[in-house]
This record gives C-alpha cells, structure tokens and sequence, in this order.
C-alpha cells in the first residue's frame, strides 16, 4: 500500500531563500511609494478602510503593521491595539469597544488583533464560555456584513508561523534587551496550547470567511518577504490612481539678518 504524505500546512511550505536587504529596502521603499498614492487617494475620495491583523504570538504582525505605516500620515493611517478589557467594558455589548475605533471618511484603520479576541486567546485561554465564543462565530459574519453595508472597506489577515519559528521568536524575545516589552506572561502560558490555537483559528475560518469579508493568510516565516507580500496585496485590494501634485518649488529667503543671540541654549551632551 502506498504510503500517503500528510498535508502540509501553509506555513510549513517550502519557502524561498531569506531575502537579502538590499532587495527588501528597495521594493519597500517602490511600495512605500504607492502607500502614499493610495493615502492620497482615500483622503481625496473619503474612502473607509478597515484591516484587520490576527495570528499566533509572534507571526510578526506587529512588524508588518510598521512596515505598512512608517512612511504615511498617522492622521489617516491610525493603528489600534487595545489592551485587555476594563471592568466597564466587559460588561457592555462585545462588539462595542471596537465601533468608536472604526475608520471613519479619508481613513484607514489598522487593528493589531481585534473583536477577533473572542476566537482565539479568550477562547483558548478561559476568558469566556463556550456559549460566549459560539455567539460571537455566530453574529461576526452579520455585523462584518453591516459594515461593509455601510461602505467599510473590510481586509482581513491571517500571519501563519509554524512552530519552530515562533519558539526560535519568542526566544529571541528573552534573550534581547529591546524586545522583552513584547513578552507577555500571556505569551508564555499561551506557548504550550499549539493544537488549542490550531482549533480556534479553523472554527473562526470555518465561521467568519465570507463573500463579503474573506481571510488572507500570509505564510511569515520570512518577515521581510511577509511585510512585502502583505503590502502588496493591501495595495490590490483598494482601487487606486495617482492624483496630480503641484509641483513644488522652495521660495527664496534670507538668512543672517537676525543678530546671533546670547541666550544660554540647554544643547544636550554630545557623545556621538
């Protein structure tokens, strides 16, 4: 009998050799570019865009999300992460804190997770009832629909991690001095519970990838080819043109015809 290969999953997919800087900082610096093209363009049209950033600790979306915004306007690129729920909070309606954070005309707004908390660490992690995550999977699809009604645009994606690159991840975490405010105890219980994450993710597929409101999924084990692949797929996914610019051109000034001061400056030591 023949013996039959187990299905990979899309992170444990043969990937490409790791891309070298010099190929990433220039095809990040061309879609960078094309971010401000379409920053333009969501001002100029009053376009509302919502995207959504959900995966396992360390699948490197919070350095996706920087990638995506480091050379735009924060005024219209706005990034949401919220922290965990107030007393106040979890007992309104679930959805609630997440509606004041929604774009509202010439933006567009980035959620570091999102109302898809329900799904996935508050499931795994004891933070609600079965009951709770079941009517959440069950009303996600009708309120994700409403919001597209009300002319949202609405991306979601899912960064996929295999095991072993999120461990060598979070170990890097421990070991570097600048990375240890991205180690939650959160992480760490979460760390042992692989297959409880695995279960979670595929019942919130199962039950919130819609027509109207799909998942991506981005393999991330290469975070440069990640940020890339996702930024060029955002760009694809809104409609956009180049709007004229005014040519600019700095005007003559004079300079030195103010007397030097005597005022004592505070300068800061220089050690550099």
């Amino acid at each position: 009998m023949a013996n039959i290969k187990k299905a990979k999953s899309p992170a444990e997919k043969s990937t490409p050799q790791p891309l070298k800087d010099k190929a990433y900082e220039k095809e990040l610096r061309r879609l960078h570019v094309e971010l401000v093209k379409l920053q333009q363009w969501v001002v100029s049209k009053g376009l509302k865009v919502c995207v959504v950033f959900e995966g396992r600790d360390g699948a490197g979306k919070g350095g996706t999300i920087k990638a995506i915004t480091e050379r735009v306007s924060p005024r219209v690129f706005r990034v949401v992460a919220l922290p965990a729920p107030t007393e106040k909070e979890k007992s309104q309606l679930y959805f609630q804190r997440y509606v004041s954070h929604l774009p509202s005309a010439g933006e567009i707004v980035i959620f570091d997770r999102s109302w898809y908390n329900r799904a996935g660490v508050e499931r795994v992690m004891g933070f609600c009832t079965p009951e709770q995550v079941q009517k959440f999977l069950d009303g996600t699809p009708t309120m994700e629909h409403a919001m597209v009604d009300a002319g949202i645009i609405l991306i979601k994606y899912w960064l996929e991690v295999t095991p072993k690159e999120q461990e060598r991840r979070l170990r890097d975490r421990i070991d570097d001095g600048r990375k240890t405010w991205k180690l939650s105890p959160m992480d760490i219980k979460s760390f042992k519970l692989w297959d409880k994450y695995t279960e979670a993710r595929d019942a919130m597929f199962a039950a919130t990838d819609t027509a109207w409101a799909p998942w991506f999924v981005a393999r991330s084990e290469d975070k440069k080819r990640v940020r890339l692949n996702v930024i060029s797929h955002l760009l694809s996914q809104i409609p956009y043109k180049t709007l004229p610019v005014e040519p600019v051109k700095l005007p003559k000034r004079k300079v030195g015809k103010v007397k030097p001061t005597d005022y004592p400056f505070r300068y800061i030591q220089e050690r550099f």
